[in-house]
């Protein structure tokens, strides 16, 4: 199977059950409206979970995030002929993911009347504005998710795709301990393919999609995602 192929569809479930998560907390009518904050972080872990476990199991890395696949690169932990590929089977399938979550989730958009609420299923926004502030949150939350994954990693890869499950934890315990102030995007494709989804799609009553925000999650993630693979592989 394609490696290709495993980043693809591994990120589309990614996605897919991430963006639920976001539609059962933030869209009216729901059955999980209101969960709260441990409900997201568990919800996005256990997504990721499912996402780099089929991932592996179809050939891919399980990176699921061009940031970290730009980390990983850089510091030889990914052939980095590989790379160009992976970004964009990463891209699509985040794009493709979101489309599905709102596919599932239709009336509950249209019974929605908040358009903030609408695009907070698709993509990130900072508590507080402030765009150095939130540039660090993504930067110091993907050097955790970096370095924490190449840390819990298995030398001896005996774990196999099961390597998926420190991963799963890592993520939700970044959610819970770094992501109130951003949402904890640490993942470029996780936060911009959703939002071009968002752009597209038709979705009554929705807003702008917050372009002049859209670099944030991009950018600081592989800042962050470069600091912790470079750290990592000075003290391994």
């Amino acid at each position: 199977m394609s490696p290709y192929f495993g980043e693809f569809f591994g990120t589309f479930l990614l996605i897919l059950m991430g963006g639920g998560v976001n539609a059962n907390l933030d869209l009216v009518k729901t059955k999980g409206a209101g969960g709260g904050w441990l409900m997201m972080s568990w919800g996005w872990g256990m997504a990721v979970f499912l996402g780099v476990y089929t991932a592996i199991e179809l050939g891919g890395s399980g990176h699921l995030n061009p940031a970290i696949s730009i980390g990983f690169a850089a510091f030889g932990q990914l052939d980095s002929s590989l790379l160009g590929g992976y970004i964009a089977a990463q891209m699509a399938g985040a794009f493709c993911g979101a489309v599905g979550t709102w596919a599932a989730f239709r009336k509950h958009f249209e019974a929605t009347d908040d358009p903030s609420k609408k695009l907070g299923v698709f993509s990130t926004s900072p508590a507080i504005p402030h765009r150095m502030s939130n540039f660090l949150t993504e930067a110091i939350g993907t050097f955790v998710l970096a370095f924490g994954a190449l840390a819990a990693s298995s030398p001896t890869d005996t774990l196999g795709a099961l390597d998926a499950l420190p991963v799963a934890l890592l993520v939700a315990g970044i959610g819970m301990g770094l992501g109130g102030p951003t949402g904890y995007a640490i993942n470029p494709a996780r936060d911009l393919g959703p939002r071009l989804a968002h752009f597209i799609l038709p979705i009554p009553g929705k807003r702008d999609s917050d372009w002049s925000y859209s670099w944030i999650p991009i950018a600081g993630p592989i800042l962050g995602a470069l600091i912790g693979a470079g750290v990592y592989s000075l003290v391994s």
